[in-house]
C-alpha cells in the first residue's frame, strides 16, 4: 500500500464514519429534545430515577439530558473541520482500526444519551 492509496483509504472512511456519526447526532438530540417535553424538570433528577444513589451526586435534569448529545455535536463538528488535523496524527498503524475505536466510544456516547433521554421520559410518565 503506497501513501497515496492510505490517503485515499482515510477518505474514504473518513466520510462514511462523518456521514454516520452526523445521524447518530440528530437521533441523539432529537431523542433528548423528546424527552425534555416529558421529563420533570428538577435541580436533581438523580433522586428521581434511582433513590438510592441520587443522594451521593446531584445532577439537575438539564444537565442530565443535554450533556451527552452535546458531546456527540461536540465531537462530530471537531472531526468534520479538523480533518487535516486527525489524518496527520495517526495514533495507530491502521487507519481503519483508528475509525474502529473511534465508531466504539461514538457509539458509547450515543448509547448513554439514548439510555438518559429514555430514563428521563419515563420518570415524566
Amino acid at each position: 500500500m503506497t501513501f497515496d492509496d492510505a490517503r485515499d483509504d482515510f477518505s474514504r472512511l473518513h466520510r462514511i464514519f462523518s456521514f454516520h456519526l452526523g445521524v447518530a447526532v440528530g437521533l441523539s438530540w432529537l431523542t433528548t429534545l423528546y424527552a425534555a417535553c416529558y421529563a420533570p424538570w428538577v435541580r436533581n433528577i438523580r433522586a428521581i430515577l434511582d433513590p438510592a444513589s441520587g443522594l451521593d451526586h446531584i445532577e439537575s435534569t438539564v444537565s442530565y439530558l443535554f450533556v451527552m448529545p452535546a458531546l456527540l455535536t461536540l465531537a462530530w463538528v471537531s472531526l468534520v473541520f479538523g480533518r487535516e488535523v486527525i489524518r496527520r496524527s495517526q495514533t495507530l498503524p491502521n487507519v481503519a482500526l483508528e475509525f474502529a475505536v473511534a465508531a466504539l466510544v461514538a457509539f458509547g456516547v450515543f448509547y448513554l444519551s439514548i439510555d438518559r433521554a429514555v430514563a428521563a421520559l419515563y420518570a415524566g410518565l
